[in-house]
C-alpha cells in the first residue's frame, strides 16, 4: 500500500509540474504576442505620421515659413540660368508685366498635374501683358528639359540646381508654389500649392485684367 501511495503521490506531483510548465509556456507566448502587437502598433503609427508629413510637403501645405513673405512686398529676385536658351534671367526682366512665378521640380507629382493648366492659361493671356515664369529648383537641367518637352511648355523657364536661397526668400514649404507679381514687381497673390484651371480663371485672371 505504501508503495502504491508513493507512486500515486509521485504521479500527482509530476502532473502538477507538467500543468505548471504548460501554463508558464502559454503565459510567455501570450506576453510575447502582446509585446509584438504593441511594437507593431507603434511602428504603424510612426509610418502613418511619416507618410502624412511627406504628403504635406509635396503640396506645400505646412505652415512653417508661410508668413515670411506677404502680399504687397517686393518679390525677391535673383539672376538664374535660363532653360532652353543661352544666358540667364530674372523676374525684373519682365518689369511692366504681370508675372505668375511658378516654382516646380520634375519629380513633384502636383507639378505634373498643374503644368497643362499653366500652359493653357499662358496661351490665353500672354497677349495681355502677362507671362508665367517657371523656376525649376532642386533638379537637374536634363530632367527639367525633359519635363518641359513632355508637357509642351512654352513660357520662359529658369533653373537652379540647388535652391535653398529661393526657398528661404519665398518661405517655401514644398512644391509647387505660385506667386503672382504685379507690373511694379510687388507680390499680388500667394498660392502655396498647385493651381488648376478653375483657380487661374477665378482668382488670377480678374487681377491681371480683361483679355485683349
Amino acid at each position: 500500500m505504501r508503495a502504491a501511495d508513493g507512486s500515486r503521490t509521485r504521479d500527482l506531483e509530476l502532473g502538477k509540474l507538467a500543468l505548471y510548465l504548460l501554463s508558464y509556456r502559454r503565459t510567455a507566448d501570450h506576453s510575447r504576442s502582446l509585446a509584438f502587437a504593441v511594437v507593431s502598433s507603434k511602428s504603424f503609427a510612426v509610418l502613418i505620421a511619416v507618410v502624412a508629413v511627406i504628403g504635406l510637403l509635396g503640396f506645400g501645405l505646412l505652415s512653417k515659413g508661410e508668413a515670411s513673405l506677404s502680399v504687397g512686398e517686393t518679390a525677391p529676385d535673383k539672376e538664374l540660368q535660363a532653360i532652353g536658351s543661352p544666358g540667364a534671367g530674372k523676374i525684373a526682366d519682365y518689369h511692366g508685366k504681370w508675372v505668375l512665378v511658378n516654382f516646380w521640380a520634375s519629380w513633384c507629382g502636383p507639378c505634373k498635374s498643374e503644368a497643362p493648366a499653366l500652359e493653357s492659361f499662358q496661351q490665353a493671356n500672354e497677349a495681355n501683358n502677362f507671362t508665367v515664369l517657371g523656376i525649376n529648383l532642386y533638379d537637374s537641367t536634363d530632367k527639367a528639359i525633359e519635363f518641359i518637352h513632355h508637357y509642351g511648355l512654352t513660357y520662359p523657364q529658369l533653373h537652379e540646381s540647388g535652391g535653398d536661397d529661393r526657398k528661404e526668400a519665398y518661405g517655401m514649404t514644398g512644391f509647387p508654389e505660385n506667386f503672382l507679381v504685379d507690373p511694379q514687381g510687388r507680390i499680388a497673390l500667394i498660392r502655396r500649392g498647385p493651381v488648376d484651371a478653375s483657380y487661374l480663371d477665378k482668382t488670377v485672371a480678374p487681377l491681371i485684367g480683361p483679355r485683349s
